[in-house]
């Protein structure tokens, strides 16, 4: 495939423009430019009433979006468009739903012009069922359909419910609020992450609204695992639309711009394409300075113009409301971390090594810290020998119909501890007790104790070997986070983790949180959706490990001398 104009040398995650070049050689996209163009018209701004008009890059999308091969297949199963705030996402998805429900937009006939070369031609789909899709409280859900029915309502009466308009009179399209009906069974339709409708529709077209936002939490990353099994199944496809992310969220937006990634660099397999449409300011613009700023925004926002970029600046980059990395996400299309981030995920992100084995037998530390219904429960390893750590398993509740949450699952934590002492030789286990007070201080006690070589709390008056209550140990849980800290974002390899996703995200989601004794974590706020479980029990696991290094030398190097053995890690 074409690369961008001058960037196809840089690597995939580096470039600031992705749409290809040029137009295909095949593509139903120039079929459905005229068909908007005919039916539909501008809803508002200084052209409201006039015809709908896409812009070149808008324009560019669609030709590719639509783009075929010589077998008239699709060049592309799956699109993204990540653009600044303000550039017209919701409008461009609200036109393309509408084509997608009336336009000629499926294959039906190859033709020839007048010099003798071949063109696809296309024709409407069968009984189309369009659905636009978000997290439930999504405001971009409410824009896009809104637009929808302005892009079809009458261009003198655009509050109509019932439109006079072309397209409606033609087409018999009967519109309402979250629902239009067209004639012989097809449908535009909104659904959210809370719809249990969701799963099993033969959708045939889906607007992912905002993926930045779609996450574990708010039932996002589901939803998209379900339009993808519904549009996959009967051949058709999905686009998103996004702002730039928040790096470490698990949002469905880096998700797919990952997968992008791998694509392009060749680690995937089978023959599934994304369309990746992204314009952002180049990574050598200086905020500070306002004209660099200014070309950096006039780069993003491209031939979008009817954005005013000094507004954009002076109201949007430079308002002290409104914090920094914000303002890179939303107007430079920069995913960025939260200037309180506990660390930066690309940092956690280069001591990856999924390819590491811990064999069944050795020593390993491990961290526990649990939630039944509002926090997720998390179980991580930790390798004494070089600190590789490992998720064991995280349980997350889940956002049920009527606002209600589902429970961790605790016999499965329970079975995964059991697994962890059959498989490796635990030296110490560290476990927060707050609503796991029968397990940590008395079940797993009785089952485990025996093997451990080092106690959670050795002495005083309540001496435990896993039981570890966070809320009596803020010292040395501080202690603990700065180290890990300064692990991650040091030059010098600390140690190495499995990739984990569940893990990454959680680590992602910890903020700075100072105290009378350093630099701890915690969530965003307290109600927050995005978890942090993993990345504690992370950091409890590797303290574990220190003490196992630190106190227990002396004792072990003492008892394998005696049996012959020598230390693994001495």
């Amino acid at each position: 495939m074409p690369g961008p104009s001058g960037q196809a040398h840089l690597p995939p995650d580096e470039r600031w423009i992705t749409l290809p070049d040029g137009v295909p050689d095949f593509t139903l996209g120039w079929g459905a430019i005229a068909w908007a163009s005919k039916y539909l018209h501008q809803p508002d701004g200084d052209s409201a009433g006039e015809r709908w008009k896409f812009t070149d890059e808008q324009a560019r999308f669609i030709l590719w979006w639509y783009g075929l091969d010589e077998r008239a297949r699709w060049l592309y199963s799956h699109g993204m468009q990540r653009r600044g705030k303000g550039w017209g996402k919701s409008p461009n998805a609200a036109a393309l739903a509408i084509i997608e429900l009336c336009g000629p937009v499926r294959f039906d006939r190859w033709a020839k012009d007048a010099t003798g070369r071949k063109f696809p031609v296309g024709k409407p789909v069968a009984m189309p069922l369009v659905q636009i899709a978000a997290t439930a409280e999504s405001q971009g859900l409410i824009n896009t359909m809104r637009m929808v029915r302005a892009l079809i309502a009458d261009p003198e009466d655009t509050t109509a419910r019932k439109s006079r308009s072309r397209v409606t009179r033609e087409y018999g399209l009967d519109a309402g609020k979250t629902l239009i009906y067209k004639p012989g069974g097809g449908q535009l339709h909104v659904i959210t992450s809370s719809s249990a409708a969701a799963e099993g529709a033969l959708t045939t077209f889906a607007v992912c609204d905002q993926t930045e936002a779609w996450c574990p939490g708010n039932g996002g990353v589901e939803l998209i695992r379900v339009l993808n099994r519904n549009t996959r199944k009967s051949g058709s496809r999905m686009v998103q639309t996004a702002n730039a992310w928040e790096p470490g969220t698990g949002s469905v937006a880096q998700e797919t711009h990952d997968a992008w990634v791998a694509e392009q660099e060749g680690r995937t397999r089978g023959g599934a394409r994304t369309l990746m449409d992204i314009r952002a300011a180049p990574p050598a613009t200086v905020i500070e300075d306002r004209q660099s700023l200014l070309a950096g925004l006039a780069v993003g926002y491209g031939d979008s113009a009817w954005v005013d970029l000094e507004n954009i600046a002076d109201d949007g980059v430079y308002d002290l409301k409104t914090p920094l990395d914000v303002s890179k996400r939303f107007y430079l299309n920069w995913p960025t971390a939260p200037l309180d981030a506990w660390v930066d995920p690309r940092e956690w992100a280069r001591w990856a090594d999924p390819s590491v084995v811990v064999a069944d037998g050795e020593e390993i530390a491990m961290g526990f810290d649990g939630s039944r219904t509002r926090d997720a429960t998390a179980l991580i390893g930790c390798r004494i020998t070089d600190g590789y750590t490992f998720e064991l398993g995280t349980w997350e509740t889940q956002e049920l119909a009527g606002g209600a949450r589902s429970v961790i699952p605790v016999a499965e934590v329970d079975a995964a501890v059991a697994r962890a002492f059959d498989r490796w030789t635990v030296l110490a286990f560290f476990a927060d007790v707050q609503e796991w007070e029968s397990f940590t201080k008395v079940s797993w006690p009785q089952a485990y104790a025996s093997r451990l070589e080092v106690m959670s709390v050795p002495g005083g008056r309540d001496p435990q070997p896993i039981a570890w209550d966070m809320r009596g140990h803020v010292a040395e849980f501080t202690a603990a986070c700065e180290m890990v800290a300064q692990e991650i974002a040091g030059d010098e390899q600390a140690f190495s983790h499995d990739g984990s996703g569940v893990l990454a995200r959680h680590v992602g989601n910890a903020r700075r949180r100072p105290n009378r004794f350093g630099v701890s974590v915690g969530k965003e706020s307290k109600d927050s959706a995005k978890k942090i479980d993993a990345c504690v029990a992370m950091i409890i696991a590797r303290h574990a490990r220190r003490l196992v290094l630190a106190q227990a030398r002396t004792a072990r190097d003492k008892k394998k001398s005696r049996s012959g053995r020598v230390s693994s890690w001495s």
